[in-house]
């Protein structure tokens, strides 16, 4: 007597996928690309190639949803989901978190279009735990900035952000990241490089940002997820900054350089500590 594998249900479906060690994949997981009746890839031909990994036919219709193309797909997707099963899937973790799937999910919700979710595998999570940071509190703020000053600005709002901050970052521009985090964050605020999670060659790198930024720059490849401790939001007094700010200039950076550096890192005005700064130097 044959039984007949059970049917997914109708409307949206959000599934993690392995971030690198194919054993991490669930049985939902797998259920799920067996039975869909549409999946949506960021890259079908790594779908694809998963499902072979996983030993699994994938015999539903199966489109790309990326991040260029997916808006153009949500009427598509959307009435797929009100008659069938539509399963979304990223290239590695889970959709939405820095990957395409939320013009869809935010359409299906307003739709009344059901919308459920197969958990697993998220590099957010796992750096967070790998870190051994202070990590009850976070936030997650996605891929850093490209260009500097935008990554500046950004980490200048983090100055008293009493959270751990996790974020992605590219390994060509990490050195550069972890160079102006030490900067502006403090040369004493810890962090943590996890790179290649759950792969072969997996890492975690702990250590201040300085330390970090020295290993960085000797180069570093794969995936890069980076977990920041968070710092303190006691407020810092422009007075209690003129001595800081002089000690700088006395190892020969500029008064201007200094403060706006100072200012930026204690979150108060760059101005009033440079006035701070010539009123007591006229004591």
């Amino acid at each position: 007597m044959s039984t007949s594998v059970p049917r997914l249900p109708v409307g949206v479906i959000i599934a993690a996928t392995p971030l690198g060690n194919i054993h991490d994949a669930s049985e939902r997981l797998r259920h799920a690309l067996a039975t869909a009746d549409v999946v949506a890839a960021e890259d079908t031909r790594r779908v694809r190639t998963l499902a072979q990994a996983l030993d699994v036919e994938i015999r539903g219709q199966v489109v790309s949803n990326f991040d260029h193309n997916e808006a153009g797909r949500v009427s598509q997707l959307l009435a797929s989901a009100r008659a069938g099963s539509v399963l979304v899937v990223s290239d590695a973790g889970m959709p939405l978190v820095s990957d395409p799937g939320h013009a869809l999910v935010d359409a299906a919700h307003d739709a009344g279009v059901p919308v459920t979710c197969i958990p697993g595998p998220s590099a957010v999570p796992t750096a967070l735990a790998l870190s051994g940071l202070n990590v009850g509190h976070f936030i997650f703020d996605g891929f850093v900035p490209r260009k500097q000053g935008a990554r500046r600005t950004w980490l200048e709002s983090l100055v008293n952000e009493e959270r751990a901050v996790c974020f992605f970052e590219s390994p060509h521009r990490l050195a550069e990241t972890l160079a102006d985090a030490a900067e502006i964050l403090g040369s004493s605020r810890r962090a943590a490089v996890c790179r290649e999670l759950t792969k072969t060659y997996e890492e975690v790198r702990r250590g201040t940002l300085p330390e970090l930024a020295a290993w960085a720059a000797e180069g570093v490849k794969g995936e890069i997820t980076v977990v920041v401790e968070g710092g303190s939001a006691e407020a810092v007094s422009v007075e209690a900054l003129v001595d800081a700010v002089e000690k700088e200039v006395a190892e020969g950076v500029r008064l201007k350089d200094a403060t706006k550096a100072l200012a930026a890192r204690y979150g108060v005005s760059n101005r009033e500590l440079y006035e701070a700064v010539l009123d007591s130097r006229k004591r």
